[in-house]
C-alpha cells in the first residue's frame, strides 16, 4: 500500500506543481491576469506551490526506506520524475491544448521510463 500511497500523492503534487509552474500562462492567455505585475505572479505561484510541497513531503516521507517505505532515495526521485513528465504531458494537451506533440517528446519519455528501470534494477 506505501508503493500505491507513494505514486498517488506524487500525482496529486505534481498536478499542483505544474499549475503552480505553468498555470499563469494559461492565465494570461485567458486574460484573467493580464496585468498582474510580476511579484504578485509569483506569490500567487508560491500560493500553489504551497499545497504541492504539502503532498509531496508526505508522499516522499511514506515512499522512503528510511521510513519504511519501499524506495530509496535515488528511486523516489527518478518516479517523481517520470510522474512530473505524464502529469505535464497530459496537462499540456487538456488545459493548454497542445496538439503538437511529437516523436522525439515521445522519445525523450521512453529514456525516462528507461531510467526508472535501469535505477530499480538490481
Amino acid at each position: 500500500m506505501k508503493t500505491l500511497y507513494t505514486i498517488l500523492l506524487l500525482v496529486a503534487s505534481n498536478i499542483f506543481m505544474t499549475f503552480a509552474w505553468y498555470g499563469n500562462l494559461k492565465l494570461t492567455e485567458m486574460g484573467v491576469i493580464k496585468d498582474w505585475p510580476l511579484i504578485l505572479i509569483i506569490l500567487a505561484s508560491w500560493g500553489v506551490a504551497f499545497f504541492e510541497y504539502s503532498i509531496m513531503v508526505p508522499a516522499n516521507r511514506i515512499g522512503s526506506d528510511v521510513n519504511g517505505g519501499p524506495f530509496n532515495i535515488v528511486q523516489l526521485k527518478v518516479i517523481q520524475e517520470v510522474v512530473s513528465l505524464i502529469v505535464f504531458m497530459i496537462i499540456t494537451i487538456k488545459v493548454f491544448k497542445m496538439s503538437e506533440f511529437s516523436w522525439n517528446h515521445l522519445l525523450g519519455f521512453f529514456f525516462m521510463v528507461l531510467a526508472v528501470y535501469f535505477c530499480f534494477k538490481n
